[in-house]
């Protein structure tokens, strides 16, 4: 069985740190440089950067968790950039443990915040050579955009835009 959790405590951002950094070498290895996905890993989890997602930008992080073992996270916003979207702006999940409903379970659960909160898309950002594409596909997600995002260092983000209405 899967709970899920609101990441408050600061062992639960050691734990998305440690999830982010066992699955991206997998996700992006054959996308990224290197050296790119150690800038963005630095970038968006170090324990400054959670913490300011957290406080200033008022994301809320989801945790996944299977007997004792942690086993992916899902992180959103709701009201992004003054709208009735819900933004989501990170979900991994273990590679070994992907394909179990971990992913399903965690989307599902923001469906639900979204829809209390008064929201009526799911939005999120995924690479274009990332095969989560499909998975999104899968659960109703449309593409809507391409975007091109410099996030400095002389690296930039790929994405399509994907929203899913509630």
């Amino acid at each position: 069985m899967i709970n899920l959790e609101i990441a408050t405590e600061p062992q639960h951002f050691e734990t998305i740190r440690d999830i982010a950094h066992t699955t991206w070498p997998v996700t992006f290895g054959d996308i990224l440089s290197p050296k790119q996905i150690d800038y963005m890993l630095e970038m968006m989890y170090s324990s400054e950067a959670l913490k300011a997602q957290v406080a200033d930008k008022g994301h809320v992080f989801i945790v996944a968790k299977a007997e004792e073992q942690y086993l992916g996270f899902v992180s959103f916003e709701h009201n992004y950039q003054g709208t009735t979207k819900t933004k989501i702006h990170k979900i991994y999940i273990l590679p070994d443990t992907q394909g179990k409903g971990i992913g399903k379970s965690l989307l599902e659960e923001v469906t639900k915040k979204a829809v209390k909160n008064g929201n009526n898309i799911l939005t999120l950002n995924v690479n274009r050579d990332n095969g989560a594409i499909a998975f999104y596909e899968k659960m109703d997600f449309q593409k809507t955009a391409e975007e091109d995002i410099d996030i400095g260092d002389g690296f930039f983000m790929n994405d399509v835009v994907m929203e899913k209405k509630l």
